[in-house]
Parts: C-alpha cells; structure tokens; sequence
C-alpha cells in the first residue's frame, strides 16, 4: 500500500509540473502581443517589428538671393563705395538703401512613419514644410526622394510618398484603446542617431498645451528628442498609436515628458489629405473652455458659479453662421457629451470632431440652467456651409506670374513684387486686377516669388475667409488695394 502511495504522489507531482510549465509556456508566449498583469514586459518584439518601418527625413531649403532694406551706412556716403559693400547707397529712401543677400541653406532631419507597402509615409507638417528637397532613408540605408502629398499645420501632420514595393509598412493600432499607465516605445533619429528606441508608459490622454490648433496629445515619458519628430509611438504589439510631435522642455531637451499626436486624429488626416488635398475639418462653430478651469477662474474672482455639472466644455461664444447657433446653442451652455461619449475637456471634443466631416450629424448633450438637453447638429466647415473644401492652386487667380525683375525695383523703389503678366478670365479679372500690376502683399504676407503666393492661395482657400487681401503698385508707380474673392 506504501509502494502504490509513493508512485501515485510521484504521479501528481509530474503531473502538477507539467501543468506548472504549461501555464508558464502560456505566459510567456503571451508577452509579445498581450502584457499579463503582474508579468514583467517583453518590449523587444514590438521593437523588431516596428523600427523598419521609421525612416529618416533629411529637410532641404535651397539658398536663395534676396533684395532687403536696410539702414543706410553714413560711412558709404561719406566715403563712397567702390567695392559693393554697402549695397547702393543712392537708391536708399528714408534713411534706408537696398541690398541683395544670399539666405543660407538650410537643412534639418526627422523622422517619418511608413504606414503603406507602396510608399505612404506619415510625419509632421513642420518636419517638412517649406522644403525644396526631401530625402528619405530607410532602415537598411535605401535612400528615396520623396513628395508633398498634403500637410496640416492644424494637426502638425504631413502625408509624404516615396516611389517603391513592398515597403516595411507598419500595422496602425487603435489609440482610443491605449490606457495611461500601458507601455509604449518611441522610435526615431534623435539627433540624428538612426533608428533609436526609447520605452516608457503612456501618461496622459486628450493633453493640450494651449496652442490653439487641434491637440489631444498622448503624453508619454518615453524620451523624445529633437529629430524625434514624426516618428512612430508603438505599443507593445508593435502597432503605431501616435505620431511623435514634440517635447516639454526649458530646455530643449528631453526633461520628462514628450507628447504624440493619436493615430485616432492621423487616420482622418491621412484619408481626407489623399482624397482631397486638404483635411475636410468639422466644426460645432464655438469656441470655450474646460468647465473646471472657468469655475476656478470664477473662484479667483470671488464668485461661485452652479452649472449643475463640474465636468464638461462651458461655451464662451456661439459662431453666427456656425452649426452650433442653428442648433440654439447659447454662450453659457455646458457641453457634457456627443453621441453618448462624455465630454470632460476641450481635448477629447477637437479629437472627437477630428474624425467627422462637415454634413455629419451628432446629437450634443448640454446643461442649460442646471436642465440637460439634447441637439441635433449638422456639422459645418470653417465657411459656414457642408460643402467639400479643396485647397484652390493658382488656376483659380485666372493669371500668369513672374518675379520683377531688378530694373523695376530700381524704377519703382522696392524691394520685391510678384507681375501680372497676363490675365484670362477667373478671379483676378473678376476683381479688376489688370495685366502690368506688381503684387507686393496678399494677406499681410510679403510676395517674394511665385511660390508664396501658391502657399497664401492653398491657405486662403479653406480658410473662414477665402479672400485674398491684395496690395500692390501699377507700373506708373501708383499703389491699390484689392479684395479677390476666391471660391463662390
């Protein structure tokens, strides 16, 4: 009976063993894709999967030569000057004389996130805004020349291309599923240190800092660096949950926290930049604040304010022409939620309007005298209406361009100007702008060539106001003003 009791508890501990390993086999298998709480984290996975898939953007603005005023040299009159240092000092006005100099060349890096196997890559708009060149280089040091697809300062997001196959594309995740406390991985070229990862936790959700764009920041203390920008937020999947945007620093460098912008405003993005050029941008048509700062703010002032809620968006003013006031919404309302989705702060309602297009309908709940309420609203665009905005080219002027040349500076005493050197029929014919007038100005902007007057057209056209605000001066030296409305 002994022998039969020892072989039958030698039996169990076999079998306990085994069952022992198996789930300890589970566990770890488990750890790449799906961290178990209380096991330690296996980064390394996402991290294989994920670096192929950052490139490096090396930014490019060509030097160019410039005519600029400046003050006159009381020694180059006096003296004169034989050898062109001062520029020409007869020609000044006012104190001032004209001189051409050669802006430098400049040239910075980023980083870039390959989002499709033919060659779509996500980064920040001011990774590369402005530039003459962009070259991509990829992980295994294949080098690209890339285009502009579209850009959106609002969101700091760009949508670049590269000509190629079977890319290292990564797999996009659903931010709005991430939790503060998860694991996350930054991927870059932090000083231009190819392909560096850095891991942390996701700190906070929906941040803003203020800069009157549309943020809903995750916040990590994963580090990020200048040349950080534009690189891909993983988790531990290794899918991408953000685009890596910027840092919080005095001074300049990584001192705790960096902030990415959520793959659930970039898809949006991405799509309407691709479709239409332009992001197709949902507006409510208020502007206002989180409910607790206005209350604090009361506080401050020695009043006590009673919405009936402490949690929400108070509506400061209500946009005339704006879906909001012909929903009835009033300033002093208190937006609590949209579409069942509560609503804390002003971060979570620009990432949720991040993802409609105008026409959209969305039923807000708001406090009203400490009443709830609820409106349907039809979603506008910046121009009061729910039709599609396109970013407008220079077709739409109905004109051709060239920079002025150095004898009509000289004639005319400036510096810079854009002709008119032909007129079909379009906008600039419809203002009365004629064949022979210098555009100097449009919307309080300096036109030094053909190129910022495209980039004040692109920005002009999906704007609240698509008008442009013309200066200029005729060839008799007369100076006009128009206004050149450019959509209908």
């Amino acid at each position: 009976m002994k022998k039969y009791s020892k072989y039958l508890l030698t039996a169990m501990c076999v079998i306990a063993v085994a069952f022992s390993t198996s789930s300890f086999i589970k566990v770890n298998a488990a750890l790449p894709n799906t961290p178990v709480p209380g096991q330690p984290v296996d980064l390394t996975y996402a991290a294989e999967k994920a670096v192929h898939s950052v490139v490096h953007i090396k930014f490019v603005k060509n030097s160019q030569i410039q005519t600029v005023e400046v003050q006159r040299d009381p020694f180059s009159d006096f003296f004169g000057d034989p050898f062109g240092f001062f520029g020409n000092p007869g020609q000044g006005n006012g104190g001032k004389q004209k001189r051409q100099v050669r802006t430098p060349k400049q040239e910075a890096i980023g980083s870039g996130v390959i989002i499709s196997a033919d060659g779509y890559i996500v980064t920040n708009d001011h990774v590369v805004n402005g530039a003459d060149q962009l070259t991509v280089t990829l992980n295994d040091n294949r080098e690209f020349s890339a285009r502009i697809i579209g850009t959106d300062p609002q969101t700091d997001l760009a949508l670049i291309k590269i000509e190629g196959k079977n890319l290292p594309a990564l797999p996009i995740g659903n931010s709005d599923d991430l939790k503060v406390g998860e694991w996350v991985l930054a991927i870059g070229n932090p000083y231009d240190f190819s392909s560096t990862v850095t891991a942390g936790i996701v700190s906070a959700k929906a941040r803003s800092l203020g800069r009157n764009k549309v943020e809903s920041f995750i916040q990590t203390d994963a580090a990020i660096n200048k040349g950080n920008s534009g690189g891909a937020l993983v988790n531990t999947k290794g899918e991408l949950v953000g685009i890596n945007d910027m840092l919080f620093s005095e001074t300049g460098s990584y001192s705790g926290y960096g902030f990415a912008i959520p793959t659930s405003i970039m898809n949006k993005v991405v799509d309407d930049l691709k479709k239409y050029g332009s992001v197709q941008r949902a507006l409510i048509g208020i502007t206002g604040t989180d409910v607790h700062t206005y209350i604090d703010n009361m506080k401050d002032q020695d009043k006590e304010i009673d919405f009936g809620t402490n949690e929400g968006i108070y509506v400061d003013e209500v946009m005339e022409d704006g879906a909001g006031a012909e929903a009835g919404l009033q300033k002093g309302d208190v937006i609590t939620s949209i579409d069942g989705k509560a609503i804390t702060k002003m971060a979570e309602l620009q990432e949720f309007l991040a993802n409609k297009r105008p026409g959209d309908k969305v039923t807000i709940t708001y406090m009203r005298n400490k009443h709830k309420n609820n409106k349907t609203v039809t979603l506008k665009n910046a121009q009061g209406n729910t039709k599609v905005t396109k970013q407008a080219d220079l077709d739409v002027l109905g004109g051709n361009f060239r920079q002025i040349t150095s004898e009509q500076k000289s004639a005319l005493n400036i510096s810079y100007g854009i002709e008119v050197i032909k007129v079909n029929d379009g906008a600039l014919k419809a203002a009365g702008i004629g064949r022979g007038f210098i555009i100097q100005q449009v919307n309080d902007q300096p036109m030094r060539s053909i190129d910022d007057l495209q980039a004040e057209v692109k920005k002009a056209s999906t704007s609240k106001d698509p008008v442009l605000y013309i200066k200029g001066i005729w060839p008799t030296g007369k100076k006009d003003y128009y206004a050149v409305q450019i959509s209908e």
